[in-house]
């Protein structure tokens, strides 16, 4: 099964495309979206919207997860992100592709067994779940691969029912 994992940005957006075969897990893309500074708020929103759906096209994700925005401090950080996860929103219902919407929290929950873990847990966890060296990687793309993990593993384990 193939997942992306999305960390909604408007100036930084971090993706994540794992694979998980039978119990095990690979990285086969991540990176980060990047927005130009200086466009307006409307053609910043576009450009993600087509990175993604680019993204969607050229991986064929059976599912996306989405960090949910959890709680925020700073108005126009949560205001952005909202934007930016609206739009991640749109680009999978688009592709008509199932939407797993995790909190930070739970996706730390997932990936290290403890909701409360920092980012370098994470990172580590990551690293060690995909056998890659993360070192140089954004942020945005490590947590993004983490959801796309966390998103990956919960659709394995979800029971599955026979129809016909």
């Amino acid at each position: 099964m193939i997942t992306l994992g999305i960390d909604p940005g408007t100036a930084i957006c971090g993706f994540g495309v794992v694979e998980l075969r039978d119990g095990s897990v690979r990285m086969i893309d991540a990176g980060c979206v990047r927005t130009p500074s200086d466009a307006t708020d409307a053609e910043r929103l576009r450009q993600l919207h087509e990175a993604l759906r680019s993204l969607i096209e050229e991986h064929r994700p059976e599912r996306v997860g989405i960090e949910r925005l959890f709680f925020q401090r700073n108005v126009q950080t949560a205001m952005a992100v909202g934007q930016a996860r609206g739009i991640a929103l749109l680009a999978a219902a688009e592709a008509g592709l199932p939407i797993d919407e995790p909190t930070p929290n739970e996706v730390k929950q997932t990936i290290c067994g403890n909701g409360a873990a920092d980012k370098a847990q994470v990172a580590a966890m990551v690293q060690r779940l995909l056998g890659v060296s993360l070192d140089g990687v954004p942020d945005d793309a490590t947590d993004a691969l983490a959801i796309a993990i966390g998103c990956a593993y919960r659709a394995a384990s979800e029971p599955r029912v026979a129809v016909g």
